[in-house]
């Protein structure tokens, strides 16, 4: 990180839990090939320090193209960490194999965008939540299953259903219920409210706070939206272009921002007033003409 970005990085989080981190990214960059003959392969995460201690929400923030979700892929695995490395309850995982990589998933887990994709059509929801205990060899399924069910605020009669029998809503919850079959230490939360209204959007997110409550659990919660991820985090970090420019705790961040960046993603996040609204393009305005940045009609 250079020196103008330590300006506005946070280096002990304002609060965050003290001692070793449950995970910890350490100068990360995932790098892809590109074709062509002496053609440079193209970076998405350079450079990315970030800490995540046990119990904590640290949500990542940023526009689309800003590296997010490849950063929720390089912990689980799914994207090449071709610098730095990542700790995980003291041990490094950016070079397990894949079959190792299998064996250690018990304790980090995933929800993903879409519940629906992620859930097999011909499956029962039973079925569905029985299949990771099966394969991590947990022998009292069906306990697991209904405890699970109510655990996510599902009726019990829901495991004899199909996925495509529910809402948006109760698909998400039965996709948050498989990511706990396993009594997981870290969750990496990959936008799961983003498809969802408002209002369940609401009660989704107060389930995130009530199973990390009872259960401990931390999560990295990936999303575009300011709004929820003051509502749902400990500490936020903002990425830009693969880095990380600013990182501090949710109330820091999103009411004092210090980065130019976290200033105009504050900006454009809508209102629901249209005259609040019209205050906030005007305010926007103002703030990238200081920016130096060009200025499109205000409507």
């Amino acid at each position: 990180m250079n020196a103008s970005v330590n300006a506005y990085v946070n280096a002990d989080a304002n609060g965050a839990a003290a001692g070793t981190p449950l995970l910890s990214m350490q100068n990360v960059q995932v790098s892809y090939p590109t074709r062509g003959f002496r053609s440079s392969p193209v970076t998405v995460l350079d450079g990315v320090s970030l800490d995540i201690a046990e119990h904590e929400t640290v949500g990542l923030v940023g526009e689309s193209g800003s590296g997010k979700t490849t950063m929720g892929r390089a912990l689980l695995g799914l994207a090449p960490v071709t610098g730095g490395r990542i700790m995980f309850q003291g041990r490094d995982i950016s070079t397990l194999s894949r079959s190792e990589r299998r064996r250690s998933a018990k304790d980090l887990q995933v929800v993903f965008q879409d519940p629906y994709s992620s859930l097999n059509p011909a499956m029962t929801i039973e079925d569905i939540l029985m299949e990771p205990l099966e394969a991590g060899g947990d022998k009292g399924g069906r306990d697991v299953v209904r405890r699970l069910l109510d655990q996510v605020h599902l009726p019990q009669d829901a495991g004899r259903r199909l996925a495509r029998e529910f809402s948006g809503g109760q698909r998400q919850r039965i996709a948050i219920a498989r990511a706990l079959a396993l009594d997981p230490k870290l969750v990496v939360c990959d936008e799961p409210t983003s498809a969802l209204d408002m209002s369940t959007q609401a009660r989704v997110l107060g389930l995130f706070k009530e199973i990390q409550e009872t259960t401990g659990v931390a999560y990295l919660f990936i999303t575009h939206d300011l709004a929820v991820v003051r509502a749902i985090s400990h500490r936020i970090a903002v990425l830009l272009h693969g880095k990380v420019v600013e990182l501090g705790t949710a109330a820091q961040v999103t009411g004092d921002p210090q980065h130019a960046y976290t200033q105009r993603l504050l900006m454009a996040a809508p209102i629901a007033d249209p005259v609040a609204q019209r205050t906030r393009r005007l305010e926007r305005r103002a703030l990238l003409e200081r920016q130096g940045e060009v200025v499109d009609a205000v409507s």
